[in-house]
This record gives C-alpha cells, structure tokens and sequence, in this order.
C-alpha cells in the first residue's frame, strides 16, 4: 500500500540517516511495459484519460527519477516517495 510504501522509507530513512545514508522510494504509475501491453487498447486509452498528462509513463520516466536519487544532486532528500504518475494520484 501507499502508506506502507510511505512509513518504510521513511523509518529506514530515520535509521541510517545519521550514517549519512538516505532512503527514498519510487511509486510509478501506469507505466508502458510488456505487461502492459497485452492488456487491449481500449483500457490502455481508459487509463490514459484518468491521467493528467493524458499519457502512460516510459520506462526512462522511472529510470531518470532513480538517476536523480542516486546523483548528488538529491543529496537533502531522503525519507520521500516520488509518485511518478503524470498526476494520477492528485
């Protein structure tokens, strides 16, 4: 669940962060992938339309969110779930 999701990166982030280590977690949304793509056409486009961007989320959308958090340049963020979603979960 989301709130797991949400307490766990938070309760390791308040665990390690004094070593210096963050936690962080990401909660992708409806993500174009093999599983995906078997399901029929109209249920892809139904699930497009509850999205604000009005589009499924790439691989490379997940994937350039994880580069961030593992990049320097993240280094005050920990304890946070990223909803890489296009808006669905607003």
């Amino acid at each position: 669940s989301k709130a797991g999701l949400i307490a766990l990166a938070k309760s390791i982030a308040q665990e390690v962060g004094s070593r210096g280590i963050r936690a962080n977690a990401i909660a992708p949304g409806f993500i174009e992938t093999a599983m995906t793509a078997a399901l029929p056409e109209d249920v892809r486009k139904q699930w497009a339309q509850k999205i604000p961007l009005r589009r499924a989320g790439q691989v490379e959308d997940i994937a350039n969110v994880a580069t961030f958090l593992a990049s320097d340049m993240s280094s005050y963020v920990s304890g946070q779930v990223i909803e890489v979603d296009g808006g669905m979960n607003m």
